[in-house]
């Protein structure tokens, strides 16, 4: 997954007016206590994060 993929998913579930906030907000414990920003700009990989973004969020699996 790339990090386009990865915002064009999360502005798609949380919508145009808030996933950007939401994403450098609302702390993660699977990311190590740090946000979805925070976590991507670290290093991680996009697919770990949106994993902790799919489990905090309680999507359906079609959305894994």
């Amino acid at each position: 997954m790339r990090h386009t993929e990865f915002w064009a998913r999360l502005e798609a579930v949380l919508g145009t007016a808030y996933y950007r906030s939401w994403a450098e907000t609302f702390v993660m414990a699977e990311l190590g206590r740090r946000t979805a920003t925070e976590a991507l700009d670290a290093g991680t990989p996009p697919k770990q994060v949106w994993a902790a973004v799919w489990s905090a969020l309680e999507l359906p699996p079609s959305e894994r």
